[in-house]
């Protein structure tokens, strides 16, 4: 695992040292220039000195000074012979032409400067060994400070380092005393600038997994409440099961046990329906659905359901219009609706199923001449375990509120109104987009037209 404090130590140490290192090298060179041009002076100087000095023609005569001396002198008379040499002991340059040069010698390389006077040549020369001892001197004298500080800067920049992160440990240490009972955010005052938002996110993980957690809980409350009853009926029934005196009570008893059977399954799908779309994320996985074609599947599932109860279930207007977005759950939502439909429309009514664009955006509509909902109580039945002004029919009071959360998982609103001609029910899902590639207001084909169509199979 990667640590901060050693991913911002490790690049400011490396970075300081490499600093350092370049600062040397600078101050070698430029130490080492500045002491060429000041040699190179001397030489000059040294050499105009030296010219017109009475000096011995002797070979070796004037070979004087220690063979450690910085500096040799020789003097050369217009006959090419030596008259002056300042030293012996150690190998002098050939003579050069006047001016500047570079020789390379057995010890290395020497600084050369000659002069013509008087018809003579002298010629002092220096080993530019010497310059670079003084260059890297300088330069040794000048980064023994920095040298010494280096460590001072780095333990510094530990301390530095280590106070900066500080807030980092406080908030760990603040997020590990929260348990699911206790999910308060995190104050939002006490922490630097670049914490900030992370506090800020945390906090609104905090408040939606308390959300989560609330929600929960309100739903394993209302579960246990809501499946209380059709067991307990379910049971009932089966103690008159086994007390049934005949085949006609007893036929009439297991009839009744099916029955609190498929109340309670009922139940149970819805709210295992409304745990998953409780818990499906934003991210989950769109497709391209059609809902004409969506809206015939749940037409001819329920179709069996619809005769039985002798409903004429049909599709009105069937638009070719399609939603990226997530087939189960649109399906899910076509057969609450439908299903909710059917469950409060009387024997001899209606259920319209409509597909077509609403407001410039696609549609799904399932219209019915039931009893309707007051406007007052629209608003209620979108609560869970909520049945409104009917609750003496049949449900679990689950239809709307998993619509709602599907739709609104694919951005659509829901919307009631009064049915056709001011009767029944019509439930509007409005999606926000249009799939990519969708032919809009492409009329399908009229199935259960009232107007003397033909209506759907098995209504």
């Amino acid at each position: 695992m990667t640590s901060i404090r050693r991913a911002l130590l490790l690049p400011l140490a490396g970075g300081l040292a490499l600093a350092l290192v370049a600062a040397t090298l600078a101050t070698y060179v430029r130490a080492r220039d500045e002491a060429s041009a000041m040699f190179d002076v001397q030489l000059s100087q040294l050499a105009a000195s030296v010219t017109g000095m009475p000096l011995s023609v002797a070979p070796g005569a004037g070979r004087a000074g220690s063979a450690d001396a910085p500096l040799i002198v020789q003097v050369w008379n217009r006959d090419g012979v030596q008259v002056y040499r300042s030293q012996g002991a150690r190998e002098a340059p050939a003579r050069g032409s006047p001016g500047f040069a570079t020789v390379q010698t057995r010890d290395g390389p020497w600084r050369v400067y000659s002069v013509l006077a008087g018809g003579e040549l002298v010629q002092v020369a220096q080993p530019l060994a010497l310059r670079d001892q003084l260059a890297a001197s300088l330069a040794l004298s000048t980064i023994v400070p920095w040298l010494v500080a280096a460590p001072l800067i780095a333990v510094l920049l530990w301390f530095a380092i280590a106070r900066a992160l500080r807030p980092l440990d406080r908030l760990a240490h603040a997020v590990g005393e929260r348990n699911p009972r206790e999910l308060e955010p995190l104050s939002e005052r006490e922490w630097p600038r670049e914490v900030a938002p992370l506090v800020a996110a945390l906090n609104g993980l905090l408040r939606r997994l308390d959300g989560a957690l609330d929600a929960q809980k309100a739903f394993v409350a209302d579960a246990a409440h809501e499946l209380r009853t059709p067991l307990a009926a379910v049971h009932l029934q089966a103690e008159l099961a086994e007390r049934a005196h005949g085949e006609a009570e007893r036929a009439g008893a297991l009839a009744a046990l099916r029955g609190g059977l498929m109340r309670a399954t009922r139940v149970v799908e819805q709210l295992l329906s409304l745990a998953r779309e409780d818990h499906a994320g934003a991210d989950a996985p769109r497709v391209h659905v059609d809902l004409a074609a969506l809206a015939r599947e749940a037409i001819a599932a329920h179709a069996g359901r619809a005769a039985a109860k002798d409903v004429d279930l049909g599709a009105g207007r069937l638009d070719t219009l399609a939603v990226d977005g997530d087939a189960d759950a649109l399906a899910t939502l076509a057969a609450n609706l439908i299903d909710n439909a059917l469950r409060y429309v009387p024997a001899g009514g209606h259920v319209d199923v409509i597909v077509e664009t609403r407001d410039g955006a696609p549609a799904l509509v399932v219209r019915d001449d039931g009893p309707g909902i007051p406007a007052s109580e629209r608003a209620l039945v979108f609560e869970r375990f909520a049945r409104g002004p009917r609750r003496g029919a049949p449900g679990s009071g689950l239809g709307l509120a998993i619509v709602k959360r599907i739709a609104e998982r694919h951005g659509a609103a829901v919307t009631l109104a009064d049915g056709a001609h001011g009767r029944g029910l019509e439930v509007v899902v409005r999606f926000g987009q249009v799939a990519s590639g969708d032919e809009r207001g492409e009329r399908g084909p009229r199935t259960g037209d009232r107007a003397g169509g033909t209506a759907m199979p098995g209504t």
